[in-house]
């Protein structure tokens, strides 16, 4: 569990630190999406739970992924880039 933990921190790291391309931001949220989901599965095995809370977790997880492709494309359609400062967030 240790070492789920530690990947964990490195993908906040990594949220934190890569800020100038909306991929980059993309693929650590995605990257931190995995190890809940992993954890999940850990758990429901490890305690004889039914599955049906890691297929809503999916369904979810994949409406987000979808979303911030959408995002990240309607972006490169308006500014012709993917730098998060065209946007004036931060």
């Amino acid at each position: 569990m240790n070492n789920f933990l530690l990947m964990f921190l490195f993908s906040i790291i990594s949220l934190v630190f890569m800020r100038k391309h909306i991929l980059l931001v993309l693929i650590s949220l995605e990257f931190i999406i995995l190890i809940l989901l992993l954890v999940s599965i850990i758990f429901c095995l490890k305690y004889n739970f039914t599955f049906y809370i890691y297929v809503m977790f999916m369904t979810l997880f994949v409406c987000e992924g979808v979303l911030g492709l959408g995002l990240l494309v309607n972006m490169i359609r308006c500014h012709g880039n993917d730098y998060l400062n065209s946007m004036f967030l931060w």
